[in-house]
């Protein structure tokens, strides 16, 4: 790498972080087993329809969009120009209408994992809900078949096998916010425990 390419990527890693290529693996739990046919994505909470259930090929049948965006874990590590593919959360938040009252969104995993952010940050034009990484499906290990990519965010509100959003008025603590991690997580704020 030239010195003024290392310069600019150096910029684009939050304090007290440290560059990789490698996509280290952490996971709390161990991977779900997930059989398509009977995976379903469901909305629930403030929403006016109640109760919205879609499949996997509604999913996938759903407008695609890539996101170049670079990713930092909590851990102290950032990766750089990660390429995710699947859908923008503005496009899947079509398919339900909000009530005008909903600020927040509890995102709902396989194996209990959950994690919460405001709507407003959920719409930001880099938020997606992907199924695959550089090109590659996604691995189990990584989130397969579907994981929340919030770049702004430190890793961990980027949640794995997502399958359920919770549309709130008030706020409420995901599972590592309950264990003391930042509401929020800005890794430029360095947010990492409360």
């Amino acid at each position: 790498m030239r010195q003024k390419e290392k310069d600019s990527a150096t910029q684009r890693v939050p304090p007290g972080q440290v560059l990789t290529a490698k996509f280290p693996v952490l996971t709390y739990g161990p991977v779900p087993a997930v059989d398509l046919s009977q995976w379903r994505f469901t909305f629930w909470g403030l929403i006016a329809e109640g109760r919205v259930q879609i499949t996997w090929e509604q999913f996938r049948a759903l407008p695609q969009s890539q996101v170049q965006a670079d990713f930092h874990c909590v851990t102290r590590w950032s990766r750089l120009d990660n390429l995710w593919q699947g859908v923008l959360f503005r496009d899947l938040v079509k398919l339900v209408t909000p009530l005008p009252e909903v600020r927040y969104v509890m995102v709902h995993c396989l194996g209990g994992y959950s994690t919460n952010l405001p709507l407003a940050a959920l719409l930001d034009d880099d938020v997606l809900l992907a199924h695959s990484h550089d090109g590659a499906t996604l691995s189990p290990d990584h989130g397969w078949p579907l994981r929340l990519i919030v770049p702004k965010r430190y890793a961990w509100k980027s949640a794995k096998w997502v399958d359920g959003l919770e549309f709130m008025a008030q706020d409420a603590k995901g599972f590592w916010e309950r264990y003391g991690y930042h509401n929020d997580g800005d890794p430029w704020r360095e947010e990492r425990f409360s």
